[in-house]
């Protein structure tokens, strides 16, 4: 039984270890439980197939992403786990004007013939749907895609990890450090203990820089931190679809009243500024308000705030790290990780255990992100 450590419990983290263990791995989770982690302030919604990015290689992995989710449900629901955090709901893309929303139609319609999993594509006026979501300003025409979901980013990971725990893996709450001898990675230390393994997974997003500077390695991951907001109202949200407005951000409506608008996107932000800001809520009220009005009457319950973890080209990059043996890494999911994350954890598990990938991993080099640095002094 192959032993592989993982590093770091996030969406991408959390979704490795599950799959590690369920393929018979021996599979320790270490995770340092930095406040602002990115996952545990998300609220995702799957639904990508109505973007405008021209990236092939990000598109690849949000549409596998979305089409991993089924499988995935099914899985933990075999593993006793029915709090996912994920329903399918579909999703309602607002445009200002009416050939936006025609045009986000048509490209809906013609990437269901590679994504069938994107179901019914509607046009609807302002006015119907604002009989989905009836907090919406009636004006703007909208496409529904029945085939969209919504994950509470929080739920998910811990399902996950509980789910990976009931199948033996272990979990442990500390810093862990990198431990490598003549290229090859020997294990961790995680407060002074060392935890020897085949194979050591770096999954720590926005914190992973800090374990790979010891080895004389530089890894080029930024972030943004994002600040969301959530609501109650009185209104039965349960079957509400998830909003996509123009712009960045999103809204979305969860069970029993609760509503999730989101998020900012803020560079050149410390890791240890967690705070909430006025500025910060300020601007998601606004937009929030701009596009549903009828959140004027919802109660105000609590701020979340996370930092969203970039590599070069805004694009995944995940594999094998070149030149240390048995060392992966995956990072720079960015806004995109509650819908990449559990299939990228699923090909990090292929390639940990020496597995074919489902896809072409060359685009998702960690290569063009690693430079050889000067081993700081003992």
């Amino acid at each position: 039984m192959k032993k592989v450590i993982v590093i770091g419990a996030g969406i991408l983290g959390a979704s490795t270890a599950y799959q590690l263990v369920k393929k018979g791995a021996d599979v320790t989770v270490i995770d340092a439980t930095k406040p602002g982690g990115a996952t545990a302030a998300a609220a995702g919604i799957i639904c990508p197939w109505l973007s405008q990015r021209r990236n092939k290689a990000w598109y690849t992995l949000a549409r596998n992403g979305a089409a991993f989710y089924p499988s995935l449900m099914n899985q933990l629901q075999k593993d006793g786990e029915h709090d996912t955090g994920y329903e399918q709901v579909g999703a309602l893309h607002l445009s200002p004007l009416e050939n936006k929303a025609d045009l986000a139609a048509e490209r809906a319609t013609h990437r269901r013939e590679e994504a069938p999993l994107i179901g019914e594509v509607t046009r609807l006026s302002g006015q119907e749907a604002q009989v989905k979501f009836p907090l919406l300003a009636s004006e703007l025409p909208a496409v529904f895609v029945s085939g969209a979901a919504r994950v509470d980013g929080r739920a998910l990971q811990q399902s996950l990890l509980r789910a990976a725990q009931k199948n033996g893996a272990t979990f442990i709450q500390g810093e862990a450090h990198l431990i490598v001898e003549n290229e090859r990675v020997r294990g961790v230390t995680v407060d002074h203990t060392t935890l020897e393994a085949e194979t050591v997974i770096v999954c720590a997003g926005a914190w992973s820089r800090s374990l790979f500077t010891p080895l004389g390695l530089d890894l080029d991951v930024t972030y943004q931190k994002a600040q969301i907001a959530h609501f109650h109202t009185d209104e039965a949200t349960d079957q509400w679809p998830v909003i996509m407005p123009p712009g960045d951000q999103y809204l979305l409506a969860f069970a029993n009243g609760r509503l999730v608008a989101g998020a900012t996107h803020e560079n050149d932000v410390s890791l240890h500024n967690t705070a909430t800001t006025v500025g910060g809520l300020h601007e998601v009220f606004t937009k929030a308000l701009t596009i549903a009005p009828g959140l004027e009457q919802a109660t105000f319950i609590e701020s979340r705030t996370g930092f969203r973890p970039f590599m070069p080209g805004f694009l995944p990059m995940f594999g094998n790290v070149d030149g240390i043996e048995g060392l992966l890494a995956g990072n720079g999911l960015g806004a995109s990780g509650l819908t990449m994350g559990p299939y990228i954890g699923e090909q990090l598990a292929r390639l940990a255990l020496d597995e074919t990938p489902d896809l072409d991993l060359s685009p998702y080099s960690l290569t063009p992100a690693i430079t050889q640095k000067k081993k700081p002094s003992a």
